[in-house]
């Protein structure tokens, strides 16, 4: 049976006008009217800067479902370092800070979003009409404990495992709670003021263990916005973030689509390559 990744079924459909695909279409048309995402002008800011922020692109329904499906993940890698007698796995420090990736196989929520209209939407204004999922991860810097993130592209730490990947992706950073510079909010750094949008040279900083790819002194400029919106970058735009220094936690979902697939040795997919978009439309999925 061919099914359609939808996510009208769940709720995620606040930002499009669309007719489900269940409904019969009267002769003469569409089958499906959408409203893009992003402008002309938002499109031409992000590929001139590097970034463009859709403010509040998500509704509240839609916040609740994704810190939702985020509480249950972090009660499940809580539960592991109980049976581990530990408060660290990975990444994952117990109340500090949580990394939780690729969880969307085990999430129909979570697939609702990351095929749906929305990201479908930035995917074709930003890397075109042919895309392929790369990631998703939620991140949490908790309260008065978080840590910072230095100076980095994002196509900077690919090529430490894929010297010889150049064509940048798009990573769409999705705020869950209100954003600001005290609760470590990202900051980014514009094309024209880091020199270019090619991908830099990474060094590791042996005191954080990041690989930092700009060790100048602009500080960037700090995306402060409400819970719902969204920053979408080039993984060759410069961006790092800050510490929580509030008394709540500081919460993001980010989604990253890449416009060809990304392969590792062997011809393996290095994390995920599949596919999303063919010529602007979804990929059928069969099950």
């Amino acid at each position: 049976m061919e099914t359609l990744l939808s996510n009208s079924a769940i709720g995620f459909d606040r930002v499009f006008d669309t007719v489900p695909l269940q409904t019969p279409i009267p002769e003469g048309q569409r089958a499906v009217m959408v409203v893009e995402a992003m402008t002309g002008e938002q499109q031409d800011q992000f590929h001139e800067l590097g970034y463009v922020i859709l403010p509040e692109a998500l509704g509240e329904h839609e916040l609740t479902l994704l810190r939702g499906e985020l509480d249950t993940f972090i009660g499940e890698i809580d539960a592991e370092m109980d049976a581990a007698n530990t408060d660290v796995i990975g990444l994952n420090h117990r109340a500090k800070r949580y990394f939780v990736a690729n969880r969307v196989g085990r999430s129909e929520l979570l697939a609702s979003f990351v095929y749906g209209d929305l990201m479908a939407s930035i995917c074709r204004s930003t890397i075109g009409p042919d895309a392929w999922f790369f990631l998703e991860q939620f991140v949490v810097k908790f309260a008065e404990v978080g840590m910072t993130f230095s100076w980095h592209q994002d196509s900077g730490y690919l090529k430490q495992s894929q010297p010889e990947h150049e064509r940048p992706y798009v990573t769409c950073w999705c705020a869950l709670d209100d954003m600001t510079e005290e609760n470590g909010t990202i900051y980014v750094l514009p094309y024209a003021r880091a020199g270019g949008r090619h991908i830099v040279d990474h060094r590791l900083d042996p005191e954080t263990n990041d690989y930092v790819g700009y060790w100048g002194d602009d500080p960037g400029d700090p995306v402060i916005v409400p819970a719902g919106s969204v920053a979408v970058f080039s993984s060759t735009l410069l961006h790092r973030s800050g510490p929580n220094r509030t008394d709540r936690p500081r919460r993001s979902y980010l989604c990253q689509y890449t416009a060809e697939p990304i392969l590792g040795p062997g011809g393996t997919p290095h994390l995920n390559a599949i596919p999303f978009l063919v010529d602007g439309e979804p990929v059928k999925v069969t099950s």
